[in-house]
């Protein structure tokens, strides 16, 4: 096989983007797995950017002047799903949150996004809600329209741009109290939320990320912020105009007040997690994106070696709340909060998942389907059927037998453009 540089490819990427004319494709792998089960011995046709079929070989018949695409030894999946990510941070352990948010410029941090979104297709991502800036104002809604367009490559992104914190929660924090520090939020409280939700949502945003609790007061310990009712207010504002919310919770008053102010998804809201609150969020269907790397990461930045040292106590209680949501029966996403740690690194979590009791199945069905349908996109996303948007990734080995396959992605298609193959 002929190598060729990156760059190259690149280039060609950015020029089939906007005139190769349309292909035909057959893939067939070893395993194919739909979004709900696996199956051998099936063939997948794209033509132009959707499925046209999908089922047994011997029942699909192939256009001709087709390309067939041959994936011996490897599992077709639909691409796959980030629930929970930053594009615009990086690692902690190579500047901390905070340096990022006041020492790193908006254009160092857009081009540096840049580079994340195409790590994150080549992972086999096609997909991203990217939840919140950080400090860079709307800067993910340029970049989420850049891929779009066709500019640089990258997952198809749902963005949160700036989030919404309740006054003197949020960070930087540290600072002679009458200087005004940088945010990586937007502040608001009462009535005046109703305003900078439509704000927001005028700004072009997908998703109202809030923060229904933060480190802050006296104990230094996460607490509540907003009350429920100014919790229904976001909500009620943001559904009128057709965008879900999704809310940052740690704490148990924060999860409780958040889902029934009406969030349809809770992020992290395992430490805080109890029997009862994950009972109401099974029957409320509001779903839980655990973000379990980004824990991990963090506690290896400061010194934890995994397999070595003993579970630190907050990945303990990251353990116990886990299990408790899968026995209430909480609905389990996929959602890493990658920005943390290495962009491209995303599989990271759905390994994690199995590690901490999920079923493999299921959690390909969480970072597929699941996903989809949590994020609204299931009616042309998350599975592998006639109709829908072909975005395609493959892996070499079974995941379901070894999830840790999910971290070789030899094939790539987003919109029926192959990005990656072996």
């Amino acid at each position: 096989m002929i190598r060729i540089s990156f760059a190259y490819t690149f280039l060609i990427l950015l020029v089939t983007l906007r005139s190769v004319p349309a292909q035909i494709f057959s893939i067939r792998a070893d395993r194919v797995f739909d979004g709900t089960e696996m199956h051998s011995g099936w063939t997948v046709v794209v033509g132009k950017d959707r499925i046209m079929s999908a089922g047994p070989s011997e029942k699909i018949q192939s256009p001709p002047g087709g390309t067939v695409v041959d994936l011996k030894g490897m599992t077709l999946l639909p691409g796959l799903i980030e629930g929970h990510s930053h594009i615009l941070l990086h690692p902690y352990n190579e500047i901390s949150w905070d340096d990022q948010v006041l020492h790193e410029s908006r254009t160092l941090r857009i081009v540096r996004a840049t580079v994340h979104a195409r790590n994150t297709l080549m992972a086999g991502f096609t997909v991203m809600r990217d939840l919140g800036t950080e400090g860079a104002g709307y800067a993910d809604v340029g970049i989420r329209d850049a891929i779009e367009k066709g500019i640089i490559p990258g997952p198809r992104l749902l963005v949160a741009g700036r989030a919404i914190v309740a006054t003197g929660s949020y960070g930087p924090k540290g600072f002679d109290p009458d200087v005004d520090i940088p945010l990586g939020a937007q502040e608001a409280d009462g009535s005046d939320l109703i305003r900078v939700v439509r704000e927001q949502i005028g700004k072009g945003v997908d998703y109202i990320k809030v923060y229904a609790d933060a480190t802050w007061g006296p104990t230094g310990q996460p607490e509540p912020t907003f009350s429920e009712a100014e919790l229904a207010s976001i909500v009620e504002t943001a559904r009128s105009a057709g965008v879900p919310v999704a809310a940052h919770a740690h704490t148990t008053e924060g999860i409780r007040r958040a889902v029934l102010a009406g969030v349809e998804t809770i992020e992290h809201g395992l430490r805080g997690g109890t029997p009862e609150v994950f009972h109401l969020m099974a029957e409320r269907g509001v779903a839980l994106f655990p973000t379990l790397e980004a824990y991990e990461a963090i506690m290896m930045y400061r010194g934890w070696r995994k397999g070595t040292d003993p579970v630190p106590e907050m990945l303990q209680a990251q353990h116990n709340g886990f299990r408790e949501a899968l026995r209430a029966g909480v609905p389990i996403c996929c959602g890493s909060d990658v920005g943390v740690f290495s962009h491209g690194d995303n599989a990271l979590e759905p390994i994690l998942m199995v590690e901490y009791g999920m079923a493999p199945v299921e959690v390909l069905r969480a970072a597929t389907s699941r996903n989809a349908h949590y994020l609204h996109l299931d009616d042309r996303l998350g599975a592998v059927k006639p109709e829908l948007i072909a975005d395609l990734v493959a892996v070499k080995g079974n995941p379901v037998a070894d999830i840790n396959t999910l971290r070789d992605v030899a094939f790539v298609m987003k919109n029926g453009v192959i990005y990656k193959q072996p």
